[in-house]
């Protein structure tokens, strides 16, 4: 198991789906059981020992920054400032690359909710963790254990967990939680300007260096105000 100490945590998005409650807030910081949605991922990397979080900002910035400062979590908040121009997921982390001290490190989207199994997920992850074989490992969640989710999956794996993509036109067994863990093997050669993770991936599926690991409890997908009540009654049944 590699020890890791930091992670990314994405949070300049628009939110759009999630108007119009997005109006007046980013949308990391709508409530969902009374609690700002950062608010659970930070609760997670603090459970799995996490002491440094970049958090890259734009949409309302100056309201997430007032939210960080004031994080109860013993957890250093760098903030990666992208006011002048949103850069998507894979500008976001080049961006933030060299606020990151570790070579290994979480990168999470901070509108995820979920539960562990037995173990903490991010655990699992840096224990699965082969520095010789990967660039990146996805948690992927099964469709029959996302909630409110609609789509129709994105990956599979292999018999040795590596990714693949489904085809157009077909489903897939697995989605993408928005939780991996990264190498910063994976940003090298990156393009300028806004783009998305995707370019990443798509290389190191053709290299053979994406792998996945299966969630092993709940996980959420709050993408619009519709989803909050569902999602807060789940919550609540445990």
């Amino acid at each position: 198991m590699i020890k890791v100490e930091t992670a990314m945590v994405m949070a300049a998005g628009l939110g759009k789906r999630m108007r119009p409650l997005t109006e007046t807030r980013p949308k990391p910081l709508v409530e969902v059981a009374g609690k700002a949605m950062i608010d659970y991922c930070f609760d997670k990397l603090a459970d799995a020992g996490i002491g440094k979080a970049v958090v890259n900002v734009h949409y309302l910035a100056d309201m997430m920054e007032a939210h960080l400062a004031v994080l109860p979590y013993p957890i250093e908040i760098r903030v990666s400032d992208e006011r002048a121009q949103l850069l998507e997921t894979g500008g976001g982390l080049v961006q933030a690359e060299s606020m990151i001290d570790e070579e290994n490190f979480f990168c999470i989207n901070s509108d995820n909710l979920w539960t562990d199994g037995q173990e903490n997920s991010l655990h699992r992850l840096a224990r699965t963790w082969d520095e010789d074989r990967m660039d990146a490992l996805l948690l992927l969640v099964p469709r029959s254990s996302a909630h409110n989710y609609k789509g129709s999956g994105d990956f599979h794996l292999d018999e040795e967990n590596r990714i693949s993509r489904k085809l157009s036109g077909q489903e897939a067994p697995l989605i993408f939680s928005g939780i991996q863990l990264i190498s910063k093997r994976l940003l090298r050669d990156a393009p300028t300007g806004p783009f998305s993770t995707n370019i990443f991936w798509e290389r190191a599926i053709g290299e053979g260096r994406l792998f996945g690991m299966v969630h092993e409890g709940e996980w959420f997908e709050v993408g619009s105000p519709q989803a909050i009540a569902p999602t807060e009654a789940a919550l609540a049944r445990g």
